[in-house]
């Protein structure tokens, strides 16, 4: 599995290098370092975070697997088209978690992180959602109950995950016949689109026939507009993965009634109890008020990128040791990278000078293998 991770990684960050470079030479250059390191941030801390649940991303699939399973054929597992299949039915179990991710709000609080980029490419795919595993893998159970073997289902799953990725550019247009089959970047940018007409909209990760099946498909038009409607504004990776589950909270606790405490976290994203009602949202959203870029000093920007390229290398060296390293020594060294993230993303944000960034991040490497010595 380490092997398969490093070698898409090394393929994303080739195809993210090319595509920075061709929008340049083309000038229609759509990255910027602050919202890039912000996407990837997200990776990093989904990759950790993927560390420490894997009992609901594959620990219970197996289980369920185990005892559970009506159908069991073994030998059909085995064959070359027993992978297509396991994927269609993957594509299909996942189309249904990102619909109802756009339809529940609990579930939105999980997979909002995946929109808030208000820029569309290579790194918006990898801004991947820490806590998905965690509250979508029921919608997976059925593949077990069906006998999918679970390394057969791990496969489909990176599969349609590693497919995704290529279809997050704005680089690439319309493809005739393709689009009308498979989610394409045309079909995709729609998704990603907060223009009225485009919202929940495209949710198929390989195939676009779901949406088309069950009416929720729409094609691309307009020039898409980017992000959430609610805007993140915020480059802090801890807040961006927590703000809509605080938000569900406070919502929830304010509000009188037991009803409309439960229903809070199960009607659809941005529904309140007539107590708590608000005004909507004014505005169109191609205004500027939505797009959000503060300034950076270039002592900043070098800071960023630098601690960028430190922290994502202690990642790949630490996903590469991890499974010999005891809990304590990974609990530890993903605090850390946590503790930098956050250093870096409140640095571009100007809540922190680079030298008081520093300073914290030294007492903060200090205090944490204290603690991992001490429990050693």
């Amino acid at each position: 599995m380490e092997t398969i991770i490093f070698i898409a990684i090394s393929i994303f960050t080739l195809m993210i290098a090319i595509e920075f470079l061709y929008g340049i030479f083309v000038g229609r250059n759509n990255y910027r370092l602050n919202d890039a390191i912000s996407s990837l941030s997200q990776g990093a801390l989904s990759q950790i975070i993927s560390v420490f649940t894997q009992l609901f991303q594959i620990g219970i699939y197996t289980g369920i697997y185990s005892s559970l399973t009506l159908f069991h054929h073994g030998k059909f597992w085995n064959e070359w088209y027993s992978f297509i299949v396991a994927i269609i039915l993957y594509d299909f179990t996942d189309y249904w978690l990102h619909r109802m991710s756009h339809e529940v709000a609990f579930l939105w609080a999980a997979h909002v992180v995946h929109h808030q980029s208000q820029e569309f490419n290579f790194t918006t795919a990898l801004r991947q959602e820490s806590f998905y595993p965690v509250v979508g893998f029921v919608f997976f159970i059925p593949m077990a109950i069906l006998g999918v073997p679970p390394t057969t289902f791990a496969i489909a799953g990176l599969t349609v995950l590693f497919y995704q990725f290529w279809i997050h550019t704005e680089h690439i247009g319309k493809l005739g016949w393709f689009d009308r089959i498979f989610s394409s970047p045309s079909n995709h940018r729609v998704h990603h689109a907060i223009n009225a007409q485009y919202l929940d909209k495209n949710y198929g990760a390989i195939f676009v026939i779901w949406d088309r099946l069950f009416g929720s498909f729409t094609e691309e038009k307009e020039k898409c507009v980017y992000g959430t409607i609610e805007p993140l504004n915020s480059w802090d990776p801890v807040w961006a993965i927590g703000h809509v589950f605080c938000k569900l909270t406070k919502n929830a606790i304010a509000t009188p009634r037991w009803s409309d405490k439960l229903k809070i976290w199960w009607m659809p994203p941005g529904w309140m109890p007539q107590d708590l009602a608000q005004q909507p949202l004014e505005g169109t959203f191609s205004e500027v008020k939505y797009f959000y870029n503060p300034a950076m000093s270039r002592t900043s920007a070098w800071f960023a990128g630098v601690h960028s390229v430190i922290i994502f290398t202690a990642l790949c060296l630490f996903l590469w040791y991890e499974e010999a390293l005891p809990t304590t020594i990974s609990l530890g060294i993903s605090a850390q990278i946590i503790a930098m993230l956050w250093i870096v993303g409140s640095v571009m944000q100007g809540r922190l000078k680079t030298g008081k960034g520093l300073w914290i991040e030294l007492l903060m490497l200090a205090i944490i293998s204290g603690v991992m010595f001490n429990l050693l």
